[in-house]
């Protein structure tokens, strides 16, 4: 049974402002759900960007306050199946409270038994030829594989900086370029036929989600494999990215839900024939650390959880490592420093089997 329950809401700075195409953030905005029940404690995550999901975070906030009050004192699979229910249409929401209830009963794709490791891309930020040089050696030095460059700005622009960058990387990093949507389907067009393939891996999502028939036509003219990101929200859209001629597809556990169905969405981008990559640039230490669980199972390519390097500070009081181009995953859960969480919430509530709901100052 589910004992109680503590829901917060955060607001993270980060280190520097995060560059996307629909404009840069400084701060993650996360709802954070704690669950104790008779098999243990879990903590589950939903940072809500607008661009990365129709949720905004004053309504992910309200809808999350009105649904906990109403899990203590029932099963995990009660638990589980209310969210669900409820937040249907809210897939970050509803992640909150599904991932947590999984970790607290012990979900087996979070039992870490052994050290592991997950590798990890690097961001490119720099704009200028300097800049450029010394963040590609870097990424060589800390022992990345994998680099990600955003576009998505200004097709032109984009295509200068971007084979600048593949001058100065000389073949020897895997260059995955992102698009954020930021593209018109004609600049997308443009973009796509104009890459030169030396050493990219893949496009990501140059057009809008919802713009299909933009992906198809990216897919069949590109220079460089497709993938899908902001559009997939569940298998359907895995099948249809299949039928599109993406080879790539990326999935984040805040989009599928639960740890069950992101493991399982895995799977099945590999059944059709392509390749997952998975991770969320704009999730924190909680949501990354699910993520890299996930992955060391389930993919091979390198992961893109790392929105936790992105934070000022970690809510972790054993924080993930990076040594090696990798996450370092160590046995046991990672576990929030109270303090920390305190220290970054704007509001939270706790509540429990039979009792009044408690705002904590």
């Amino acid at each position: 049974m589910i004992r109680e329950l503590s829901l917060h809401r955060l607001a993270l700075p980060l280190q520097v402002p995060y560059k996307l195409a629909f404009g840069p953030i400084d701060r993650f905005d996360t709802i954070l759900a704690t669950i104790r029940c008779d098999a243990g404690e879990g903590v589950g995550e939903a940072t809500v960007l607008s661009g990365y999901t129709d949720e905004t975070i004053d309504g992910a906030w309200m809808r999350a306050r009105a649904v906990a009050p109403r899990l203590p004192g029932l099963t995990p699979a009660a638990a589980k199946a209310l969210a669900e229910s409820e937040l249907a249409d809210a897939p970050f929401t509803r992640t909150a409270f599904v991932s947590a209830i999984e970790m607290a009963e012990g979900h087996p794709l979070l039992a870490i038994a052994a050290p592991v490791a997950v590798p990890l891309l690097v961001g490119l930020e720099a704009t200028d030829e300097a800049g450029i040089a010394r963040e590609i050696e870097a990424a060589l030095s800390s022992g990345a594989g994998t680099l990600k460059i955003k576009v998505g700005f200004d097709a032109d622009r984009d295509l200068a900086r971007l084979r600048l960058i593949q001058r100065l990387n000389a073949g020897r990093l895997r260059l995955r370029i992102d698009g954020n949507q930021g593209y018109t389907r004609d600049d997308a067009l443009r973009f796509a036929k104009a890459l030169l393939p030396d050493g990219i891996e893949l496009l990501e999502q140059p057009c809008a989600a919802a713009d299909w028939d933009a992906a198809a036509a990216v897919a069949e003219v590109s220079a460089v494999p497709l993938m899908l990101d902001e559009s997939i929200y569940g298998e359907a859209d895995i099948d249809r990215a299949a039928r599109i001629g993406a080879a790539f597809v990326k999935l984040k556990l805040m989009k599928f839900g639960s740890l069950t169905r992101l493991a399982a969405g895995l799977d099945r981008i590999h059944a059709l024939g392509m390749r997952a990559v998975l991770g969320n640039g704009v999730a924190s230490d909680i949501g990354c650390w699910h993520e890299a669980c996930v992955a060391r199972r389930h993919v091979t390519t390198a992961g893109e959880m790392n929105g936790f390097r992105r934070q000022r500070q970690s809510l972790a009081v054993n924080p993930m490592r990076v040594e090696g181009g990798a996450i370092q995953l160590d046995p046991g859960p990672l576990r929030l420093d109270p303090t920390r969480v305190r220290a970054s919430a704007l509001e939270q509530f706790e509540f429990g089997a039979g009792q009044k709901v408690r705002k904590v100052s």
